[in-house]
């Protein structure tokens, strides 16, 4: 009887998304290995897998799989785990755009690149899925591994191999002190499940400095995984060493994976609230004021909006940190930050998108390269102005506003004011450097003397679907803040 309660049933409609991710990943490398020369196919048929894997989504949802006879499941996507999955994909299909213009132009291995960065969105799907902290860091790292080969996979760029090995080095430290914590609370608790260990941690006999010391190391992957201080200071150099689709991907895909899991673990350790809450509101404080300053500083464009990204996560960390004080929010911090996430997806993409077709004159592209980029492709430049707007949460980028309204809601429901007021300081700061780069898009410079900027039709539909995204949700911000009940 020992024996029958580890049989496993599979449910394959609630693993389809995942199913058609990895089986699409092995259709993308055949496909070139057999000798399809042309990027641009391969490149599209990236894109049908994440459309197909997107459609899959209603198949899953409220589904559970790798259940035992026991009733445990090793695998459920809730309403959460199926708003995470939804940003996932859509901003994966976004950054399989704007590749396909970028993996021909840079000469770079269309099957490998595809290959890799499909496996690494299989990871980020699972992610919001799973159900104990060993497959959650398994699937963290399915969904890092790629990625290091990615920006590493322009072999002409000596800055590809560097940004790589710095993205590495961190992963496999932050990995390594995340096992050590895992088996601190496996110590503590005697599970790694998450419904277990939360049962085991409300027991007041479990709370013990081992238990507590093992909650906060996990929580290190999870800060490297956000980019967040003090396990940031790889993501500048990372991002613009690599392809700008990947940095993109890093900036979105990456963090939003990232935070799913962090949702995930802080729900198991909720009966230690006052262990983890506080790290989490001295990570979150500091990523948003350095963050901010270093972009005042910045003087190329993906450089910045690596550290736009940086801070953005800081802002998110703003819910889970705020739980700090006591009483209830008005706002369930998990509603907020897929908001937040969905938001911050749409309009930073859409700023990549518009900075990789300036990168096709000028790779790695100052902000000097955006002087007067009205004048040479008017729809980019508002594009790019509405997507900086929309970041730094002013008009007519509703969109960003509303998100950075219902993320300060929080601290402010709880009683953290002191976050609350520092996440409005770093707000304001952060307008110094928006406006300031939107501001060069209609001046006169020396930039602005060219013909007219020529961009793919590739990375103008990811520029149109992104704008028209974020538009959507400026109007309709009830669409963002609805994919998470209160």
């Amino acid at each position: 009887m020992a024996g029958s309660a580890a049989i496993q049933t599979v449910d394959y409609e609630v693993l389809a998304p995942l199913l058609v991710l990895a089986l699409g990943a092995l259709v993308v490398l055949v496909l070139d290995l057999f000798g399809h020369r042309r990027p641009q196919v391969v490149g599209w048929v990236a894109l049908a897998v994440v459309v197909a894997a997107g459609a899959c989504l209603p198949l899953s949802a409220g589904g559970q799989t790798l259940c035992s006879t026991s009733g445990q499941c090793a695998y459920a996507v809730g309403q959460v785990a199926s708003a995470f999955q939804l940003v996932v994909l859509v901003s994966s299909g976004v950054v399989v755009l704007l590749s396909v213009t970028t993996v021909g132009e840079l000469r770079l291995p269309a099957g490998e690149y595809y290959f890799l960065l499909l496996a690494s969105v299989s990871g980020a799907v699972a992610v919001a899925g799973t159900q104990d902290l060993v497959s959650l860091l398994v699937v963290l790292e399915v969904a890092s591994l790629p990625t290091f080969a990615l920006v590493a996979l322009r072999h002409d760029d000596p800055r590809a191999a560097e940004g790589a090995l710095k993205i590495f080095l961190y992963s496999v430290v932050s990995v390594a002190v995340a096992v050590y914590g895992l088996a601190l609370v496996y110590g503590s608790t005697g599970s790694v499940r998450f419904d277990d260990v939360r049962a085991a941690l409300a027991d007041p006999s479990s709370h013990t400095p081992v238990a507590a010391v093992g909650i906060v190391l996990v929580l290190v992957v999870f800060l490297f995984k956000v980019a967040a201080v003090p396990v940031h200071t790889w993501a500048p150099d990372t991002y613009q060493s690599a392809p700008v689709p990947v940095a993109a991907y890093l900036s979105v895909v990456s963090k939003v994976a990232g935070f799913a899991g962090l949702s995930l673990v802080l729900l198991a350790f909720a009966p230690w609230q006052a262990v983890w809450s506080w790290p989490l509101a001295a990570a979150s404080a500091a990523t948003m004021v350095v963050a901010n300053v270093a972009a005042l500083r910045q003087t190329r464009a993906v450089r910045l909006l690596a550290w736009s990204s940086i801070a953005q996560a800081g802002y998110v960390l703003v819910p889970f940190a705020a739980l700090v004080a006591t009483g209830q929010p008005r706002i369930a911090p998990l509603t907020a930050v897929v908001a937040y996430l969905a938001v911050y997806a749409a309009m930073n993409l859409g700023a990549f998108a518009v900075v990789c077709a300036v990168a096709r004159e000028s790779p790695d592209p100052r902000l000097a390269d955006f002087d007067g980029l009205f004048r040479r492709q008017p729809w980019a430049a508002v594009g790019l102005a509405f997507f900086l707007a929309a970041l730094a949460g002013l008009p007519p980028g509703l969109s960003g506003l509303f998100v950075k309204v219902g993320v300060l809601a929080v601290p402010l429901g709880t009683g953290a004011w002191v976050l609350a007021l520092l996440m409005a300081a770093a707000t304001i700061v952060g307008l110094a450097y928006y406006l300031a780069f939107a501001a060069r898009l209609f001046r006169h410079g020396t930039a602005d003397r060219g013909g007219p900027l020529s961009v793919s039709r590739p990375v103008a539909a990811a520029v149109a679907a992104t704008f028209g995204l974020t538009v959507l949700l400026s109007v309709a911000p009830a669409l963002a803040f609805g994919l998470v009940s209160s």
